[in-house]
């Protein structure tokens, strides 16, 4: 069943399977999207293979034009790739992730991008919490004290922009929202339903585990940028579109299948209201099921603007509590 509403942190817990705590048994399965990368992916997974833990690494080429593909293919009969994913169509980088966590078979899942920006030896940070038992999830952020190579200016206060306004909506105080590196448990992580395509995989996670109330934990890491003309991707429409999947994945539920008490409550006011309605107008059979799907429809829209509702007041309710100590 797809988590998806605020959870009690020691209920999630209790219904997670244990983490290994031994080094030696823990699987970390490392998913690594791959568009138009042949200049660093294999330099890149040499790097990921290199670290002295047990790491599965699922690779899936979103329909690279430039040799990506091939590189692959050549470093998965050498061994180095463990799965390898093909998409005949770009999709994008969340549809690459969701295709990688859904064959990943480690007890933690961290997504590992193939442009040499983050540094995989740091795994094991990302890790030990996790290991240790504080945490479901870990963020490794670029703003806590780590090396970085210094880029460009605006960039960083439109991460810093993105994490405020994702903090607010979530109750979550992060510092870095937008990071590539989120290691999460990974039957926590298969659990909860994300649909982003794009670069909305940051804020959707972010919300839906906040939503799960997962124990997150941020640490600090190295961080080596690359500029447009070293092949960065990632532009101000990016920027822009993430305002947008940040208020949409923290506002508006995920797509799920009511539960059954919501099934049975707007079959049975469905059912009151259609009978006579429908005798009235139409032959009973074909009246009966019209009405039923129209009056259902109009309870799960009514049941969505509660919910949407419940989280813009959100904020002012807290404002409220607190000015009245």
């Amino acid at each position: 069943m797809p988590i998806f509403r605020r959870s009690d942190p020691a209920a999630l817990v209790a219904s997670l399977a244990p983490v290994p705590t031994d080094w030696n048994a823990i699987r970390i399965t490392a998913v690594m999207p791959a568009y138009n990368e042949a200049a660093h992916i294999e330099q890149a997974i040499r790097l990921v293979k290199a670290v002295p833990l047990t790491i599965e690494l699922v690779c899936v080429d979103d329909a690279s034009r430039d040799g990506t593909g091939a590189i692959l293919k050549r470093l998965k009969t050498e061994g180095l790739v463990d799965t390898l994913i093909h998409h005949e169509v770009n999709r994008g980088k969340g549809s690459a992730l969701r295709s990688g966590i859904a064959v990943a078979t480690g007890h933690v899942i961290v997504v590992q991008d193939a442009d040499l920006e983050y540094d995989p030896t740091e795994f094991a940070e990302l890790l030990e919490p996790i290991r240790t038992g504080k945490a479901d999830a870990v963020f490794g952020s670029r703003f806590q004290s780590g090396p970085r190579r210094v880029l460009y200016f605006w960039h960083s206060v439109g991460n810093r922009f993105l994490t405020l306004l994702s903090n607010m909506l979530t109750d979550l105080n992060l510092t870095d929202m937008e990071t590539c590196y989120k290691m999460v448990r990974a039957d926590l992580l298969k659990q909860l339903p994300l649909t982003s395509s794009r670069f909305g995989f940051e804020p959707e996670v972010t919300a839906r585990l906040s939503s799960a109330g997962a124990r997150i934990w941020e640490v600090p890491i190295t961080y080596s940028g690359r500029t447009y003309a070293e092949g960065k991707k990632i532009n101000w429409k990016d920027g822009v579109a993430a305002l947008w999947h940040i208020v949409r994945f923290n506002v508006a539920p995920p797509r799920v299948p009511p539960t059954s008490l919501r099934i049975f409550v707007a079959l049975g006011v469905a059912q009151l209201v259609a009978t006579p309605s429908a005798h009235a107008y139409l032959d009973p059979v074909t009246g009966s099921v019209i009405l039923q799907v129209l009056v259902a429809g109009l309870l799960g829209f009514l049941l969505t603007i509660k919910r949407v509702w419940y989280v813009l007041t959100e904020p002012f309710r807290r404002l409220w509590r607190w000015l009245r100590g």
